[in-house]
């Protein structure tokens, strides 16, 4: 099609596909529909949206996290609707929520979206402090509270840097502690928890009712971890290939009722890779 941006995807993947489809759904452990984050299209966004959600929808997605970038938020939603594509949650800048929520309620509104979802927490040289946790826990519930008002959730996406050690546990266990489950939900990012030393499997399982939606993405073996939630996106391997038991990950997940899950893959080899990923997910077994 003209002006469609468009993803080779390896004949390996593509029959790979074609078998997990033939496997008895009742035999399948993942059989939730499987969203994507928008952010693993980065760079084919800006060179059409329409055609890059074409390219999405072609994969197999039915879901994406937000996005739309500038566009007007009902074009989006439109476009989106007409590849069958629910916005079940959508990005809030932590600074903006604050400071006014009202265009981020009313573009979650329109999206008809269920969540807000948080994806970073301010805070200087690459290290967050036990202050900015708590700031963090005093907003986030201040926020939520303002959402909930509207119908909405806010949910804070893990990134890595809140497992700094405290008082026996780490800041994200501060967070999760003094934060209201009335008003705020979070998002596990399971690569992020890897990265900065969490468990994600530990973590789901200690807070069983918290976690509503998670980013599934795997880490290339054997780099560098650290406490900055930075690193090269080309860590980011194709699900079930690099060291997070992704498997064990998903049962345990699906076990403590986690809503939606969207794939993400910060990588420059998302054509080869997400195909690869759908067709893992696919082919778990109960």
């Amino acid at each position: 099609m003209k002006g469609r941006f468009t993803l080779a995807i390896p004949l390996t993947a593509f029959f790979t596909l074609i078998c997990i489809c033939l496997i008895a759904q009742d035999n399948q452990l993942f059989t939730k529909d499987i969203g994507i984050a928008p952010y693993t299209f980065r760079r084919s966004f800006p060179h059409g949206v329409a055609a890059t959600l074409d390219t999405i929808q072609d994969m197999g997605f039915t879901m994406i996290e937000g996005g739309g970038g500038e566009m007007v938020a009902r074009e989006y939603k439109k476009l989106c609707d007409a590849r069958g594509l629910s916005i079940p949650s959508t990005g809030g800048d932590y600074n903006q929520l604050l400071k006014d929520p009202g265009p981020t309620i009313e573009r979650a509104k329109i999206y008809g979206s269920k969540y807000v979802v948080v994806f970073w927490i301010p805070h200087d040289n690459n290290e967050l402090t036990l202050e900015n946790a708590k700031k963090a826990a005093e907003d986030f519930n201040s926020i939520g509270k303002k959402l909930n008002e509207h119908g909405l959730t806010l949910a804070y996406h893990t990134h890595g840097y809140e497992f700094q050690s405290y008082n026996g546990g780490t800041l994200m266990d501060y967070l999760i502690k003094n934060t209201d489950p009335e008003y705020v939900a979070y998002e596990m990012d399971i690569f992020w928890v890897q990265f900065g030393g969490g468990d994600p499997v530990a973590l789901l399982k200690k807070y069983p009712e918290r976690w509503k939606l998670m980013h599934v993405k795997d880490m290339k073996p054997g780099i560098k971890k650290d406490l900055t939630g930075l690193t090269d996106p080309e860590h980011d391997v194709a699900l079930g290939t690099g060291q997070i038991d992704i498997e064990e990950v998903i049962r345990t997940a699906l076990d403590v009722g986690v809503e939606y899950f969207f794939i993400e893959d910060e990588s420059s080899r998302i054509q080869q890779q997400l195909p690869q990923s759908i067709a893992y997910l696919r082919s778990l077994e109960k």
